[in-house]
């Protein structure tokens, strides 16, 4: 039967069961009339106190959550006692932990230890009749849950002795008016239900809407005047003006003099003096419902923080792996495992790898056994030692020998301790070559230094030479003997040509800087070697541009430098060619180029990029010093131009009718960029 009420009080409202309850009682009451009647007061009085002790007891847990949670040990204290003042008939409180330590009671004289071994009980508050010292004490029971988690227990004793007095009065009025009293309160039953229960009806509402993530919701009710109302104060700028969501007790900032500065609840003791608090403050429901409110609001306020920095912190790291991934350098992160955090780009793509190939794992997963020992023993060393490695390393690859600049550092948190590794490695494959043709720079410039004091030494000498046997010639009149004199004054010219070469090469001889027009420049050095060239069947295509600007350089020396590129096309051809030169606006920025191409055997890939430097020639024994190329590139640079040759010629540098012949070789086209006068242009012919 008892079972069976039970399920039935369980599957009703509880209006209806508050409704219920006291209509049965005042109906058996004034059926009983007298002693039952009695009883059933008592009984009643008796179930209010003690609600009243549940809802003093849930409301202290509710709001000790967020104290215990924290563990603020005053905060604490201060919310026991003010309960413990504010109801005379509250005999004791105090506050356990999960594990039974008390953590604050508003016991004077000691506490009682007997009090924890009573009243054991499950998460809801049931109260128990002990006999003390004071009398006859209910105790309340309330386990405070954050989240189905808890934090600690909450017991409340309240004196029975004020209970009994009103049984005892109740008694005495439902004597004298039994029938007033039963209608009475019926009508107040209603009421009382109707109150409560849709206090509590909005404040579930506001839970379950707080569960669906909802979090604008307000349980309490609208004041009829606020704060900056009832004050008259026009502080726009406090945090409570205009905020009818939380009251102005619950805020850390307000301007009020007497609580500024100070947080909830270190300020309550002000604030309950002020006319605000008087006036908008409430019974214990609408005390939790406020304090849902600010929880409600407080919730929000820190979601939204919490999204803003996951936010910022997810650009920072998007940005930040960008620059890693954008760099050309390797850039690693390691961990004091020396397993990989991150890879970039660069890394990845060097060793063909992907980045979920890479982290996690570590170099006994990525790289050969050795070369995996070796980085192994090396990065523990680093870490170890706390000492940076800075150092050079070379790799052979399809594409020729790479050379990196590697750095590894180790990497500390806030602590001052090493958490990992960061590895950064550049190529300098091209600072290598780079340094490499200083060093042979210099070589050369040495070396021409050398050649060009032999060759002043050995001048003088073959001076001597050719004047005798010139001398000799006038006078011998055998002929046999003068075909060998001849033959002396003919290698001792070539001799003195190789010196004038070296000379040339050696030193900078004095130039006369004006403006040259291209174009005619070259029209008198084709006039010059154009006999010689129409004897072994070579043709020159000329092909000016008339429109182009003079250059400011000395034009001997370019015409050298015209002459020089026209016979070592004529050499590379033999006999039986074309070469084609043309003149036109340099198509990488505002200058003259020139290109001289011609039809000869073309020149190896190899030794491209070797024609320019000095001695070096693919002609045969006697044909040729190897200096006339080198020459030409010294002057062309000092007129501040280019000279460079590519082989075969593209077809920019081919007029769409040249001649092809199986009997004409690949080709070689000589190309000098030189910088325009500004201003001035030819006129054309």
């Amino acid at each position: 039967m008892s079972r069976y009420r039970l399920k039935f009080l369980h599957g009703l409202r509880f209006r209806t069961k508050i409704t219920l309850g006291v209509t049965l009682m005042l109906v058996f009451c004034g059926l009983s009339i007298g002693l039952i009647l009695s009883g059933m007061s008592s009984r009643a009085l008796l179930e209010e106190g003690k609600k009243r002790g549940l809802a003093l007891t849930s409301g202290l847990a509710f709001r000790l959550a967020e104290p215990l949670l924290a563990m603020d040990f005053l905060q604490m204290k201060n919310l026991i006692d003010n309960v413990h003042g504010q109801y005379g008939d509250v005999v004791y409180i105090f506050l356990t932990d999960t594990s039974g330590n008390i953590l604050s009671h508003t016991f004077s004289g000691g506490f009682p230890t007997d009090l924890l071994r009573v009243n054991p009980g499950g998460r809801k508050a049931q109260p128990l009749l002990l006999d003390t010292e004071r009398g006859l004490v209910y105790d309340f029971k309330a386990k405070i849950v954050l989240e189905e988690k808890d934090l600690g227990v909450v017991r409340l004793g309240l004196s029975r002795s004020d209970m009994d007095a009103r049984i005892r009065h109740q008694q005495l009025i439902s004597l004298i008016s039994t029938l007033g009293v039963v209608s009475l309160g019926i009508v107040l039953a209603l009421w009382f239900a109707r109150t409560i229960t849709f206090r509590l009806n909005r404040l579930r509402e506001s839970s379950e809407e707080i569960v669906k993530g909802n979090l604008n919701v307000q349980a309490g009710f609208s004041l009829e005047k606020n704060c900056w109302e009832i004050m008259k104060c026009g502080k726009e700028e406090c945090p409570a003006y205009g905020d009818t969501q939380r009251r102005c007790w619950y805020l850390v900032g307000t301007r009020c003099p007497n609580c500024r500065g100070k947080e909830f609840p270190l300020k309550m003791v002000n604030c309950q003096q002020c006319p605000v608090f008087k006036y908008n403050f409430g019974d214990e429901l609408q005390d939790l419902a406020e304090a849902f409110d600010v929880m409600a609001v407080t919730v929000k306020k820190h979601i939204e923080e919490l999204t803003e920095r996951e936010k910022t912190i997810a650009k920072q790291q998007g940005l930040l792996k960008t620059i890693m991934n954008v760099t050309p350098d390797f850039v690693t992160l390691q961990d004091k495992d020396l397993t990989y955090m991150f890879a970039g780009k660069a890394f990845c793509e060097y060793f063909n790898l992907k980045e979920e190939d890479v982290v996690g794992r570590t170099d006994f997963d990525i790289f050969p056994q050795q070369q995996a020992d070796l980085n192994f023993h090396e990065d523990r060393q680093i870490l170890l030692t706390c000492r940076p490695l800075d150092k050079e390393i070379t790799f052979k690859r399809p594409d020729g020998q790479k050379w990196f600049h590697v750095v590894k550092v180790p990497v500390y948190d806030q602590d001052d301790n090493i958490v990992g590794l960061l590895l950064t490695a550049r190529d300098i494959s091209m600072l290598k070559k780079i340094q490499e043709q200083l060093i042979q720079s210099q070589k050369m410039e040495d070396l021409g230094r050398l050649a060009g004091g032999v060759a002043h030494e050995i001048n003088t000498p073959l001076g001597v030479i050719l004047g005798y046997s010139q001398l000799l010639m006038d006078d011998i009149k055998d002929e046999e003997l003068l075909e060998n004199l001849k033959i002396i004054e003919k290698h001792t010219r070539i001799c003195r040509k190789i010196v004038a070469d070296l000379l040339g090469f050696s030193r900078h001889s004095h130039s006369v800087r004006e403006a040259v027009d291209i174009n005619a420049s070259m029209r008198e050095v084709i006039q010059l070697v154009e006999h010689g060239f129409f004897l072994n069947r070579i043709k020159i295509i000329h092909a000016p541009d008339e429109t182009l600007a003079r250059v400011t350089g000395d034009k001997e020396r370019l015409k050298q430098v015209w002459l020089n590129l026209l016979n070592n096309a004529a050499d590379a051809i033999g006999q039986d060619g074309v070469i084609y030169v043309q003149s036109r606006h340099d198509v990488h920025g505002p200058g003259i180029e020139v290109s001289v191409a011609d039809t000869g055997m073309g020149v190896e890939k190899e030794h491209l990029g070797k024609i320019f430097d000095p001695f070096f020639t693919t002609k045969q024994v006697g044909k040729g010093t190897g200096l006339g190329l080198s020459v030409s590139f010294g002057i062309i640079r000092e007129h501040g131009g280019k000279l460079s040759a590519l082989s075969p010629p593209p077809a920019e540098y081919l007029p769409e009718d040249f001649p092809r012949s199986d009997h004409y070789g690949p080709g070689t086209v000589f190309i000098v960029e030189l910088p325009a006068e500004h201003g001035k242009a030819t006129s054309g012919r």
